[in-house]
């Protein structure tokens, strides 16, 4: 008898060249949380594989799409933003 396993999804997917946030949702008993994982794609052997590693060169595209999935997540779920603070 063959077993099927359900594979999960990221619900939204935040790419720019060869990095990308994939942002995952989970139901929790305060309601739907959101986390973010981050990778950098690569080609190896005619297949394409992902790295939590990143170059220097990376880091830019890495504070954008973080920046990008936080905007996404914010604006599905505008009642987990924090209140305003004045300085």
């Amino acid at each position: 008898m063959a077993t099927t396993t359900k594979r999960t999804r990221p619900v939204y997917e935040v790419r720019i060249g060869r990095i990308r946030a994939a942002i995952w949702e989970n139901e929790t008993q305060n309601g739907i949380r959101h986390n973010v994982t981050i990778s950098r794609l690569y080609k190896a052997d005619e297949q394409w594989k992902d790295s939590p590693s990143f170059g220097r060169d990376d880091l830019p595209l890495v504070a954008k799409v973080a920046d990008l999935a936080h905007s996404w997540i914010l604006g599905v779920t505008p009642e987990q933003t924090p209140a305003a603070t004045e300085f």
